[in-house]
C-alpha cells in the first residue's frame, strides 16, 4: 500500500477477535470420557468400575477388549506377534472406544507407554487420570498375581520398581494425578470424582506458524506439572533452566518437581541477577559458557523461568547455541504472560538502546501459570498492566473491559487476570502468525510496538538501572502516543485525557511529569532515531484514530515530537 495524503501509512488489519467477556467463561462441561491409567495394582479396573457407575457411564476395560476382538489372551499376543504388535492394535482399540458415545476406560499399563496411544487420548478430548500408587501399596495389591507373564520367575517389587522407573515419566502426561493409598476402592473412587469435578484444564491457544506453530497454556498449577505438559513437544527429557535469583527463590522449587515427575534431567540451573541489566552481552556469554559446560546438545530445551528479562536472555541464548536449542517459556510476571513470552523475539540490549541485537527463536510452548503472579511485587503487576492496556487499545473491544475491570487485575482477582492473558495472547497470536518477522510494509507486528518508541527511549535515558520498568516505560508511551495522535488530528482530543485518566488509576506513571527526574527533548530524539523501527532515519510511530483503530505512521514531523515533549515537561 501506499502513504496516504497526510503521510501516514495504510491502516494494517488487526484480527478482530469477538468482544471479550466481562468475566472468564464458565467452566467447562464434564469431560466426554475418562481414561484411567497406572500400573499394575493401581485398581484401574476396581475404580473405573465404581467411578463409571458413578458418573452413569458405561465402563471398558481395554485389555479386555483387546482379548475380545482378538480371540486370544494379552499373553498368547505377545507370544505370537511381539510388543509392538500388541501396542499398534492396542492404540487402535482405544482410538476406537474413545471415538464412540462417552465411557470411563481402564487402559493396560504399558499403554500410555506409547506416544501415538497418548496422543490419541489427548486428541479424544478425554480426560486422563494417572492413578499414582507407592510401591508397597503395588506390591502387595498384586500379590497373588505371580503367573502373570511379567512376575513369573521374579521378585514383584523388583518388576514393579523397574515399571515406575519406565512408565511413571510417561503417566506424568495425564490431565490429572491421584496419589491413592491402602484406602479402600470406594474412598479412591470418591476422590478421583472431586478430581475431575474440579478439574479445570488450562485455556489453550494456537500460535499458527506451520510446524512451527505451538501452544499458549493459560491456567493455574501449570508449573506443579510442567514435565507432562513441555514433553510432547520436545525431543528428549533434557533441559536447562534460566532464571533469575529472584524467581529461583520463589518458583524454581515447584519447577524442578514438575520436570522430576515427568522423568526430566536438568543439565543446568543457571540464575542471574534480576533486573534489565542482566540483558546484555557480558550476561549472555556467561549464560553460554555455563551452556556449553553443562553439556547440553541440540536435543538439550532451554527453559525459560521469569520474567521478559529473563525470556528474551534465554531465548537469545537458545536462538544461538549450537545454531539453535529447543526452547520453552514458562513466565512468571503479567508482562512476560500477556507480551514478551508469545511471539519468538528475543535479544539483549547495547548502550544504544534496547533488543538491538537479537534473534526470531520461537518456543515449542508457553506456560503462562496465573498462581505465579500472587508471588508479584505490587510494582510489578501494575507494569505488567500496561501491555494489557496497549492490547485493549490496539484491539478496541478489550479497552473497554480494561476500563471496566483492569482494577481488578491490580488487585489480584484471579478470574481478571487470566482473562486478561488470554486475550492479550489471543491478540499477539493472530498478529504473530499473520506478519511473524515484522516485515509487514505497514501495520502488522509494528502495530504491537505501540508506546514503545517512546518508552524504549525513556529506558535507555535511565540507563536500564531499574528506576524505570519497561511496563512503566510502555505506560508513559501510551500516554504520549495518545497524545501525539490528538496533536496531529488522528483521534478525538478526550482520547488521550481517557487513556491517562485510566492508566494513573491502575497506579501506573502516564506523562513524563508522573516520572521522578527529568529529560531532554534532544536526547529523547536521539534515541528514537537509533530505535529498530526507524526507517531510513525517519522516526516511525504507532499512532491511534481510537481504541481498535491502530496504524504506522512514518513521518511524523520532528517539530511535532519535539513540541510535544517539551509541553510534557522535558528539557531544550
Amino acid at each position: 500500500m501506499v502513504a496516504d495524503p497526510a503521510g501516514t501509512e495504510s491502516p494494517a488489519i488487526l484480527p478482530s477477535p469477538a468482544a471479550p467477556r466481562a468475566h472468564p467463561p464458565a467452566a467447562q462441561a464434564p469431560p466426554r470420557s475418562v481414561v484411567l491409567v497406572g500400573l499394575p495394582g493401581a485398581g484401574k479396573s476396581a475404580i473405573g468400575r465404581r467411578l463409571a457407575a458413578r458418573l452413569g457411564l458405561p465402563f471398558r476395560d481395554a485389555d479386555s477388549e483387546i482379548e475380545a476382538a482378538a480371540g486370544q489372551s494379552i499373553a498368547e499376543i505377545f507370544a505370537r506377534y511381539g510388543e509392538p504388535h500388541f501396542r499398534d492394535g492396542e492404540r487402535r482399540v482405544i482410538a476406537r472406544l474413545l471415538a464412540g458415545p462417552p465411557l470411563v476406560l481402564a487402559t493396560g499399563g504399558g499403554a500410555f507407554d506409547d506416544p501415538r496411544t497418548r496422543q490419541a487420548v489427548r486428541a479424544s478430548g478425554a480426560v486422563s487420570v494417572w492413578l499414582k500408587c507407592r510401591l508397597p501399596t503395588l506390591v502387595r495389591r498384586v500379590a497373588g498375581r505371580e503367573h502373570r507373564p511379567m512376575f513369573v520367575g521374579r521378585d514383584p517389587a523388583e518388576v514393579l520398581a523397574e515399571l515406575m522407573a519406565r512408565r511413571h515419566p510417561f503417566y506424568a502426561e495425564a490431565d490429572i494425578v491421584v496419589n491413592c493409598t491402602d484406602e479402600s476402592p470406594e474412598t479412591t473412587t470418591r476422590r478421583v470424582a472431586e478430581a475431575l469435578e474440579a478439574h479445570r484444564p488450562p485455556q489453550r491457544l494456537r500460535v499458527g506458524l506451520g510446524e512451527r506453530g505451538y501452544d499458549i497454556l493459560v491456567g493455574e498449577g501449570l508449573l506443579a506439572h510442567a514435565g507432562g505438559r513441555i514433553a510432547p513437544v520436545l525431543p528428549a527429557r533434557r533441559v536447562a533452566i534460566v532464571t533469575d535469583e529472584a524467581v529461583a527463590a520463589l518458583h524454581l522449587p515447584a519447577l524442578r518437581e514438575g520436570l522430576a515427575e515427568a522423568g526430566f534431567a536438568v543439565a543446568a540451573e543457571i540464575a542471574v541477577p534480576p533486573g534489565e541489566a542482566s540483558k546484555d552481552f557480558f550476561r549472555l556469554h556467561a549464560v553460554l559458557e555455563r551452556l556449553l559446560a553443562a553439556g547440553v546438545d541440540r536435543r538439550t530445551a532451554v527453559v525459560a523461568l521469569g520474567g521478559g528479562v529473563v525470556g528474551d536472555l534465554a531465548g537469545f541464548a537458545a536462538a544461538v547455541t549450537m545454531r539453535g536449542l529447543p526452547f520453552v517459556q514458562v513466565p512468571t510476571t503479567l508482562l512476560a504472560q500477556v507480551d514478551s513470552s508469545v511471539g519468538g523475539k528475543t535479544g539483549v540490549n547495547l548502550a544504544a538502546g534496547k533488543n538491538l541485537v537479537g534473534a526470531f527463536h520461537q518456543p515449542r510452548i508457553v506456560l503462562a501459570d496465573i498462581g505465579t503472579l500472587a508471588t508479584l511485587p505490587p510494582r510489578e503487576l501494575r507494569a505488567g498492566y500496561a501491555e494489557v492496556a496497549k492490547h485493549g487499545l490496539l484491539q478496541g473491544p478489550l479497552w473497554a473491559w480494561c476500563e471496566a475491570h483492569g482494577a481488578a487485575v491490580i488487585a489480584g482477582d484471579r478470574a481478571a487476570q487470566a482473562h486478561a492473558v488470554l486475550e492479550s495472547c489471543r491478540l499477539k497470536a493472530a498478529v504473530v502468525a499473520e506478519d511473524e518477522r515484522e516485515e509487514s510494509a505497514e501495520g502488522g507486528r509494528a502495530l504491537l510496538n505501540l508506546g514503545h518508541t517512546f518508552g524504549h527511549a525513556l529506558e535507555a535515558e535511565c540507563g536500564y538501572d531499574g528506576t524505570l520498568l519497561h511496563g512503566e516505560a510502555v505506560a508513559v508511551g501510551l500516554g504520549l502516543a495518545a497524545a501525539l495522535s490528538a496533536r496531529l488530528g488522528h483521534c478525538a482530543q478526550a482520547l488521550p485525557g481517557r487513556v491517562i485518566g485510566h492508566l494513573r488509576a491502575c497506579g501506573l506513571p502516564a506523562r513524563l511529569a508522573d516520572l521522578p527526574r527529568r529529560f531532554s527533548a534532544a536526547a529523547l530524539l536521539a534515541r528514537m532515531a537509533k530505535d529498530k523501527k526507524a526507517r531510513e532515519g525517519r522516526l516511525r510511530f504507532v499512532l491511534l484514530r481510537g481504541p481498535g483503530d491502530a496504524f504506522t505512521a512514518s513521518d511524523v514531523p520532528r517539530e511535532a515530537v519535539e513540541a510535544l515533549l517539551r509541553e510534557e515537561g522535558c528539557a531544550a
